[in-house]
């Protein structure tokens, strides 16, 4: 198990470059899918929005849910088991719930590949390190960046999952025709669907208190961060009127 604990660090690093690679390569222009593809209109094949993010995001719930059937019964109720389980209920969300609903444009076949196996990657590295490598104390329930990381991943998902609500909202099925998002935490960002995302990773992070799910967090500061920015410069580009006092990812700040 100890070999299967340093490949676990390997693929920490290998996530830890991912965000660097993220904030690189998408930093002067933003990933080609989504509004994105109104301004790059890249050559290439697509798939429906829905197909898309269903098979990319299902690796993410089903690889740790197998790790999780697979354990014996006197591990599941240990915190990494529960952890776990947090980290499945996102992805059961955004691969059932989310990918259904969704009224997205055509994703590009290039991004959901690299999606795919990151989910893949991912879903593994996380599930792999939570039940055989990470070692919680006994009272790890009652210890405040458990605690607190568990109230802020339940946060962080409540307003990513409102925030796509009010998103789907904008438009009727078959409009193409984009409209300023209003309500929630739009009324100070212009990517709060990304700032929810973005806080779940940060309590998920405190809660497991391990090397794989903060270099997940950073990852998805980097990515979902520089996306909530191009969105931003994007909606003042294209509406005059986006309120002026609304910031790209931070409250009154960013």
């Amino acid at each position: 198990m100890q070999g299967g604990c340093q490949q676990s660090l390997v693929l920490v690093g290998s996530a830890s470059l991912a965000s660097l690679g993220a904030l690189i390569v998408y930093f002067g222009e933003p990933a080609g899918y989504g509004k994105d593809l109104e301004s790059l209109l890249p050559a290439g094949a697509y798939l429906p929005a829905r197909i898309s993010w269903f098979l990319q995001e299902l690796p993410a719930f089903v690889v740790p849910a197998v790790i999780i059937a697979l354990q014996p019964g006197s591990l599941l109720g240990s915190p990494g088991t529960l952890l776990l389980c947090l980290f499945c209920a996102h992805y059961f969300q955004r691969t059932f719930i989310y990918s259904l609903l969704t009224r997205g444009r055509p994703y590009p076949v290039e991004i959901f590949f690299k999606s795919l196996i990151f989910c893949l990657g991912n879903g593994f590295l996380q599930g792999h390190h939570l039940i055989y490598c990470a070692e919680y104390p006994s009272n790890w329930y009652t210890d405040i960046r458990f605690g607190l990381g568990v109230f802020i991943f339940i946060l962080g998902m409540v307003i990513n999952i409102h925030s796509d609500y009010i998103m789907r909202q904008l438009r009727k099925p078959g409009e193409t025709t984009y409209r300023i998002p209003q309500g929630g935490l739009f009324t100070y960002v212009s990517g709060a669907n990304y700032l929810g995302e973005i806080i779940e990773w940060m309590g998920f992070a405190l809660a497991a208190w391990s090397l794989p799910a903060l270099a997940f967090a950073v990852f998805s500061l980097c990515f979902l961060g520089l996306r909530a920015f191009h969105h931003h410069r994007f909606y003042l580009k294209v509406f005059k009127n986006y309120p002026k006092s609304r910031k790209a990812l931070i409250p009154f700040i960013f």
